[in-house]
């Protein structure tokens, strides 16, 4: 079983839109976290990140930063993170 997926979003952020569409589609379930709605959600992903751009995607302690799709499809892929 894999770790709970937690992805940190802006909603009008089409990259995120993107990220949870891919999600869904593929029937991961994930915890959406809005960074805007909340200063301590930004700042835990900011230094879990080291950077302020979302998408970010954190599985336990593996983080994909500001990703496409491609890149989402591969880092679920090569860490063998399944729906």
């Amino acid at each position: 079983m894999s770790d709970p997926l937690q992805l940190y979003v802006k909603t009008w952020c089409p990259w995120c839109v993107r990220a949870k569409a891919f999600l869904d589609a593929e029937g991961y379930r994930y915890e959406e976290i809005d960074v805007e709605a909340s200063r301590e959600d930004y700042a835990t992903m900011t230094r879990i990140s080291g950077q302020r751009l979302t998408p970010t995607l954190v599985v336990g302690e593996k983080v994909l930063p500001d990703f496409g799709p491609e890149e989402l499809r591969e880092f679920l892929a090569r860490n063998c993170i399944v729906p």
